[in-house]
């Protein structure tokens, strides 16, 4: 019997070649991608909600098409993600049971509240801008599915993080009230965004398998000071300063030196002790229940015609 070190898996592998569904592959291996891109759907999900709260009260009916069309896409996000995840075996009713029962996590800055309409545009900047970096890799992740969807999804972040900037820029250059707002927003989702790469290398429990499975290109350290590099002249563009006493340019290096995070506060965040941990699934949950009739509906058209719900489309109706 051929081992799974002798498998198609390991060849293509070497070769740096995608791994398919229907490939032979180790069973950790599969459990490391079921937790990853589920972490990344539910993300995707919940990470609605905060920018989602400001639909209402954006100041124009510009920005609000904006951010509508901002919000619907991590909605698309979200199901897209969902969707791959399906294709290792799990169902979207199992990964939507692990989210609501705190068996699965999400990124831990959408545990934040936004408190004005400048947190949009920091979102945008410094949020999608860390997503950006984080996720153009996966795009040539080792298992199918995942890339392709990465793909596609980078080209629509990429739109929500001009945006955000473009927003920013905007109240940087406005009322002294705008440009006290705009920098205090950046001032309170900095650090929260470099959380965002997960914990120092030394520290990471899952980077080195990863890594090794090439589902990761980069360590969380390298794509943290990528972000900071990038992050330092669009600031002095924006003409805002970004709250870090240690942040300079390190001529031996080539990169910036910046502060170190409080890496305590993001442990309290993940282990749900952050400002809106609770809200966030509170409301995930409602949305969940509300839509029960809907999943009822899908069954009893099942039962009649004999057509499965997934068919129909219908898994991702309570979002």
């Amino acid at each position: 019997m051929t081992t799974i070190s002798e498998s198609r898996f390991d060849a293509l592998l070497a070769a740096d070649e995608r791994i398919e569904p229907r490939d032979e592959m180790p069973e950790a291996y599969r459990a490391t991608l079921i937790r990853q891109i589920a972490q990344h759907a539910h993300s995707e999900i919940i990470g609605m909600q905060p920018e989602g709260n400001w639909l209402t009260r954006a100041p124009s009916l510009r920005r609000k098409a904006i951010l509508l069309a901002k919000v619907q896409d991590e909605a698309g996000h979200g199901l897209y993600l969902y969707a791959a995840a399906e294709t290792l075996g799990v169902s979207r009713t199992e990964l939507l049971d692990a989210l609501h029962t705190g068996r699965q996590r999400y990124s831990s800055i959408f545990n934040y509240p936004t408190l004005t309409w400048a947190d949009v545009g920091a979102i945008g900047w410094l949020v999608d801008g860390a997503a950006i970096v984080n996720q153009i890799p996966l795009t040539r992740c080792s298992f199918g599915p995942y890339a392709r969807a990465m793909v596609r999804i980078c080209q629509e972040e990429s739109f929500h993080q001009r945006q955000g900037y473009e927003s920013l820029h905007t109240l940087a250059r406005g009322t002294e009230g705008q440009r006290a707002m705009a920098q205090d927003a950046v001032d309170r989702w900095w650090w929260p965004s470099l959380m965002m790469f997960g914990p120092p290398d030394a520290t990471s429990t899952h980077s080195s398998r990863s890594t090794e499975w090439k589902i990761k290109r980069h360590s969380n350290d390298e794509l943290r000071q990528r972000f900071v590099d990038l992050c330092v002249p669009q600031a002095e563009i924006l003409g805002l300063t970004l709250p870090d006493a240690d942040l300079r340019w390190n001529e031996q290096t080539g990169h910036y030196d910046y502060g170190e995070i409080d890496w305590a506060e993001f442990k309290a965040v993940l282990d749900g002790d952050g400002p809106c941990n609770r809200q966030r699934i509170e409301r995930r949950t409602q949305a969940h229940r509300d839509g029960q009739w809907v999943r009822d509906a899908a069954a009893a058209y099942q039962a009649k015609h004999g057509q499965t719900p997934a068919a129909r489309g219908t898994e991702g109706t309570d979002r």
